[in-house]
């Protein structure tokens, strides 16, 4: 019988791999959220849930960690003339400040939920 965790592991690489490839994509497809800015906190904030429900016992911090690195190394990858890219760390900032507040509220959720058994 296949786990709920390997099952959620499975659905956040294929979101990981999703995110990526669209991010060094030299010429991205259009898609409905025209803002660059919201494109990537909805990213960062899917990743961030997907990898909460996938890895649970891992502490947050990690996760938080791992992700933020992640949106920093697209952002130097972008850098990359041939891409056609534009590397902005503001970028990395609304990656990082949705992680964070994703795990937060995640965090408050875990406490409220142990404290009410």
């Amino acid at each position: 019988m296949v786990t709920s965790r390997l099952i959620w592991r499975l659905i956040l690489l294929a979101a990981l791999v999703f995110a990526v490839t669209m991010a060094l994509l030299p010429h991205p497809p259009k898609v409905p959220i025209d803002s660059d800015k919201c494109q990537h906190m909805l990213a960062f904030g899917t990743l961030t849930i997907l990898s909460v429900l996938a890895f649970p016992q891992t502490p947050l911090l990690r996760i938080g960690e791992r992700l933020s690195f992640l949106g920093a190394m697209i952002e130097v990858v972008q850098s990359i003339p041939v891409l056609h890219r534009d590397c902005d760390i503001m970028d990395w900032v609304a990656d990082t400040a949705v992680i964070i507040g994703v795990l937060v509220v995640v965090a408050i959720s875990r406490r409220l939920r142990s404290s009410a058994t």
